[in-house]
């Protein structure tokens, strides 16, 4: 029987992606682990055994933690969270359950390493129009929510890069980059192992928007022109990203929830009482 302090798969489900969604903290041991060196999306892990010393980090949050079976590792780390005011759950099955029910996990190979405060650092070209917004956005909201990102002159990415322990991105001859007809958002989609239907969705809007394939589908001009109207607004790179967070999340919610939803100012219009006559 779950826990009353437990989540499920699918509420979960819902949550990650979004601004206000739960710190996810995957408690598993080494060994499980081991076995399966895949993290919920924006998920990150820490050590069971130490939550007494890190365990306040999280007062006052909605924390989320995941263990292999979703029984005594959770159960134990929310109980000490909610000791150090924090807002604790289990997911209710763990990570089996996760993954038993086929929805979207990282795997840890693909992600680069972390920096001392334990977040990774990107690093790629300054005054971001779509790919350089979209992309941070994608790695904040699903697979590093602690992620650091450099904006720096183009001629520098790389050697930035090399001395400063970062991830070039969008830029030529990197992994992370544009790919045959696809572009850096797609590759990291891909590579992330972000198979939800709303991204996929949203990829193509990016992609669309991007490589300057307007008709590909109809809302690619709108992030055009929206992505185009921040880089004017905005001098600074860091105050456009924090601006493009929400215009992402948006696009998101849209691809999520609202595809089938029509606008029209004929359903406004109080309709006229009958005529006796």
């Amino acid at each position: 029987m779950a826990s009353y302090n437990a989540i499920s798969t699918e509420k979960l489900l819902r949550l990650i992606g979004t601004p206000k969604g739960p710190v996810v903290i995957d408690v598993r041991d080494e060994e499980d682990f081991a076995a399966q060196p895949l993290l919920l999306p924006a998920s990150f892990r820490r050590p069971y055994a130490s939550v007494q010393q890190w365990g306040a980090d999280y007062r006052g949050r909605w924390v989320v933690v995941v263990c292999q079976k979703g029984k005594k590792l959770s159960e134990g780390v929310a109980a000490w969270l909610r000791n150090a005011g924090a807002e604790a759950e289990t997911l209710e099955g763990g990570f089996e359950a996760w993954q038993a029910a086929g929805l979207p996990l990282v795997p840890v190979a693909a992600l680069p390493g972390e920096n001392a405060n334990g977040g990774t650092v990107w690093v790629t070209r300054a005054r971001p129009k779509i790919d350089r917004i979209a992309c941070p956005w994608l790695i904040r909201r699903f697979v590093d929510p602690a992620a650091t990102f450099l904006f720096v002159a183009a001629p520098e990415v790389e050697a930035v890069a090399d001395r400063f322990g970062a991830m070039p991105f969008d830029v030529e001859n990197v992994f992370w980059s544009h790919r045959g007809e696809d572009c850096t958002f797609d590759a990291m989609v891909k590579e992330f192992g972000l198979t939800f239907p709303a991204l996929q969705h949203l990829s193509l809007i990016v992609r669309a928007a991007d490589t300057d394939r307007l008709g590909l589908v109809p809302e690619a001009a709108g992030l055009l022109a929206a992505s185009l109207g921040l880089s004017r607004m905005f001098a600074d790179d860091l105050e456009q990203l924090e601006a493009g967070m929400t215009l992402y999340d948006a696009f998101y919610r849209w691809a999520r929830d609202a595809t089938q939803e029509k606008h029209e100012w004929v359903s406004h219009v109080a309709k006229k009482a009958k005529s006796n006559e």
